[in-house]
């Protein structure tokens, strides 16, 4: 086997195994309001607060204005490169023309744009693994909003494996992406600001 033909066998058995953890997770009772994905193997449950989605919310308006709605999802399951990355993110832009896998699945390849608004228990997924795996997957942009700190990270230039590019824009200013390939802007001045539960 070539190397190339071992990484497309890897990535088969986790797709099967990430599969097999959705179909259980399917059947299981997840109480209403929480969002499924799976990072690194690991099943993350989170509970969405008003805070978090109304920043999905505004994210998804804005690009919703330029592009509809027929290229961008939030919580719908892409496997991302990476030991059994089933994510759902919360808001995410395909390139035009984008087509469903044989198993009916989004392909992260398709993706543009990813924004993720941080959630205090899986913050650290965003900031680390989840951002890995987005730039191993190439995606052009890939954008933090993180309501504790009132800020949103911009990552731009993707390149073996981590973002080449981080610009830091504070709630109020507008995430500016008219440079990138997405050409769109996002206001933040209605971002609201949430604080750390104790």
């Amino acid at each position: 086997m070539t190397v190339l033909e071992d990484r497309i066998a890897m990535t088969d058995a986790s797709t099967e195994q990430l599969d097999v953890w959705f179909e259980r997770l399917e059947r299981m009772p997840v109480p209403e309001g929480f969002r499924v994905e799976i990072v690194g193997g690991s099943v993350f449950m989170t509970p969405q607060r008003d805070t978090h989605w109304n920043i999905i919310f505004r994210i998804a308006t804005a690009a919703a204005a330029k592009y509809g709605t027929e290229r961008m999802f939030s919580d719908v399951r892409i496997d991302f490169p990476g030991h059994q990355n089933g994510f759902c993110p919360d808001v995410a832009l395909l390139r035009e023309g984008a087509k469903k896998d044989t198993k009916g699945h989004w392909r992260h390849q398709d993706v543009v744009f990813v924004a993720e608004v941080i959630s205090e228990g899986t913050a650290p997924n965003d900031y680390g693994p989840k951002k890995l795996a987005y730039a191993e997957a190439e995606v052009p942009v890939y954008v933090i909003a993180d309501p504790y700190q009132g800020r949103c990270f911009v990552h731009t230039d993707p390149k073996d494996g981590d973002y080449g590019s981080r610009t830091v824009v504070d709630f109020g200013t507008d995430v500016d992406l008219t440079g990138t390939t997405v050409g769109l802007v996002v206001p933040t001045d209605e971002f609201p600001r949430d604080t750390p539960r104790d």
